[in-house]
C-alpha cells in the first residue's frame, strides 16, 4: 500500500499543479485541479484509516469537481452561461451535504452531477473541441463509477487497492482531457510542455518518493510518520508542477533590489514558456472561419493578458508578422503587443463618426473599447473611476444603468464576430497573404 501511495499522490498532486499553473484563469482547469488533489488526500487518508468516513466523502469528491471541469467547457452563450453555472453551484453544494450525510453506498448520489454535466456535454456536442471529447469524458466517467461502486459496495474485488488505482487512472486521463480541451480551445500546443512536466515529476518519484515509501514501510503502523512523508512528496510534486511560476516567484524575491534585471529575466522566462506552447507552423488560412472567429474572441478576451496573447494562434496573422520583421524582435510577447495594437485598430475602427453616444450604432464599440481594451468591469461595486477620460466615465455609467450584463457579453461575441471578419478578409484576402501565415518570418 506505501508504494501504491507514494506513486498515485505524487501523480495526482502533480497533475493538479500542472493545471493550474497552466492558466489559473480557466475554471475548468481549476476544477480539475480541486478533483485531483481530493483523490490525493483521499489516498493519504485510506492509508492511515481504511474505509472511514472521511476518507469515503473524499473518495467522492473528485466527480463533483469533474461536473464542474465540464460545465465550464460547454460552448454556452452569455445568457445560457449565468444560469447554469448558478444551477450547477447549487446542486454541487446539495449533492455534497448529501454526500457527507448519507452512509456507504448512499454516497454514490455524488455521481449524478456528473451525469447531467455529461448530458449537458453531450447536447452541445457539435460545438465542443475537441470534437471526441463527450465520447472519452463519457468512458472515463464509467469507468470511475465502477472503481467508486466497488470502493463503497460490499464488494470482494481484491481490496481496495485495484479500484483505488483504477479511479486514480481515470482521473489522471480527466486531467489530462481537460488538459487537452483547454489547449484546443486556446489554440496553444500541449505535449511538449506537458512532457517537459512530467520529466520532472519522475524525478520526483525516484530522489523524494523513494526515500519516503522505504521509511513508510521502516515505521509500519505509524501513522504520524507516514502522514509526514506526504509533505516534501508534496512541496516536490507542485515544484514539478509549477516549475515555471516557481522561477518567476523565485526571482521577485532574489532579485527585489534589480529591477531592469528582474523584469529582464521574467520576459526571457514568459517567452521561454510561450514558446512551449506555441503552435508549429499553423495555417490559419484552413482553419475555416468558424475557428477564426473563436481565436479571434478569445484573443479580445485575453486583451490585457499579454502572457496569453503570446500563445493566441493570431500572433502568426501575415499583419504581425509584417510589423514583427519591421522592429527586428520575433520573439512570442513582441508579436503578442503587435496583436495587441491590431485589436486595438480594429476595435477603434468601429466608433463611430461624432462625440460618445450610447445609440445602437455605439453598442459594439462601446463595449469592446471599455470592457475589453480598456479592461473596465462596469458591474463591479468599488470600480474606480479616478483618473479615467470622461469618456470612459460616462460609458460605465450608461452600462450599470442601462445594460444588463448578459447583454454586454452578447454584444462582445456580436463585437467579436465583426472584428473576426475584418481581420480574415484583411489577411486572407490574396495567396500571398496565405503564403505570409504559413512561413514565419
Amino acid at each position: 500500500m506505501p508504494a501504491f501511495a507514494v506513486l498515485s499522490f505524487t501523480l495526482a498532486w502533480w497533475l493538479a499543479g500542472y493545471l493550474i499553473g497552466r492558466d489559473p484563469g480557466r475554471p475548468a482547469l481549476r476544477w480539475a485541479c480541486a478533483g485531483l488533489m481530493a483523490y490525493a488526500i483521499a489516498v493519504v487518508a485510506w492509508l492511515t484509516a481504511p474505509g472511514g468516513q472521511t476518507t469515503q466523502v473524499l473518495i467522492c469528491l473528485p466527480a463533483l469537481a469533474w461536473a464542474g471541469s465540464l460545465v465550464a467547457l460547454l460552448p454556452l452563450t452569455p445568457a445560457e452561461r449565468r444560469p447554469i453555472d448558478i444551477g450547477a453551484l447549487i446542486l454541487g453544494v446539495s449533492f455534497q451535504l448529501m454526500v457527507v450525510a448519507l452512509p456507504g453506498a448512499g454516497k454514490l448520489v455524488g455521481l449524478i452531477p456528473l451525469v447531467g454535466a455529461l448530458i449537458l456535454l453531450w447536447r452541445g456536442h457539435g460545438q465542443v473541441v475537441p470534437r471526441s471529447l463527450p465520447l472519452a469524458m463519457t468512458v472515463m466517467a464509467l469507468l470511475y463509477a465502477a472503481s467508486l461502486a466497488v470502493l463503497l459496495l460490499p464488494v470482494d474485488a481484491g481490496g481496495p487497492i485495484p479500484a483505488l488505482a483504477a479511479s486514480g487512472l481515470d482521473l489522471l486521463v480527466f486531467g489530462y482531457l481537460i488538459a487537452v480541451a483547454q489547449a484546443v480551445a486556446d489554440g496553444e500546443r500541449l505535449r511538449p510542455d506537458l512532457r517537459r512536466s512530467l520529466v520532472a515529476v519522475l524525478v520526483v518519484l525516484v530522489l523524494v518518493g523513494l526515500p519516503a515509501t522505504l521509511t513508510m514501510y521502516a515505521a509500519s503502523g505509524d501513522d504520524l510518520v507516514t502522514v509526514l512523508q506526504f509533505v516534501p512528496l508534496a512541496v516536490a510534486a507542485t515544484a514539478a508542477g509549477l516549475a515555471g511560476r516557481l522561477s518567476r516567484i523565485l526571482d521577485r524575491i532574489a532579485l527585489a533590489g534589480d529591477d531592469r534585471l528582474r523584469q529582464n529575466r521574467a520576459m526571457l522566462l514568459l517567452n521561454a514558456d510561450a514558446l512551449l506552447r506555441l503552435q508549429e507552423r499553423r495555417t490559419l488560412s484552413e482553419v475555416g472561419e468558424p475557428e477564426f472567429l473563436r481565436m479571434t474572441r478569445r484573443a479580445l478576451a485575453d486583451f490585457n493578458d499579454l502572457n496569453r496573447l503570446s500563445r493566441s494562434p493570431l500572433t502568426d496573422l501575415p499583419v504581425v508578422a509584417v510589423r514583427v520583421a519591421g522592429r527586428g524582435d520575433d520573439q512570442p510577447r513582441a508579436r503578442a503587443r503587435e496583436l495587441r495594437a491590431v485589436l486595438r485598430e480594429s476595435v477603434s475602427a468601429l466608433r463611430p463618426p461624432g462625440p460618445f453616444g450610447t445609440s445602437e450604432d455605439w453598442w459594439y464599440y462601446n463595449t469592446l473599447q471599455f470592457c475589453g481594451v480598456l479592461g473596465l468591469n462596469p458591474y463591479a461595486r468599488r470600480l474606480r473611476v479616478d483618473g479615467l477620460s470622461r469618456e470612459a466615465r460616462m460609458a460605465v455609467d450608461w452600462f450599470r444603468r442601462n445594460v444588463p450584463r448578459d447583454t454586454m457579453r452578447q454584444w462582445q461575441r456580436e463585437a467579436a464576430m465583426i472584428v473576426a471578419g475584418q481581420l480574415w478578409s484583411e489577411a486572407f484576402s490574396n495567396d500571398k497573404a496565405r503564403h505570409a501565415v504559413t512561413n514565419r518570418s
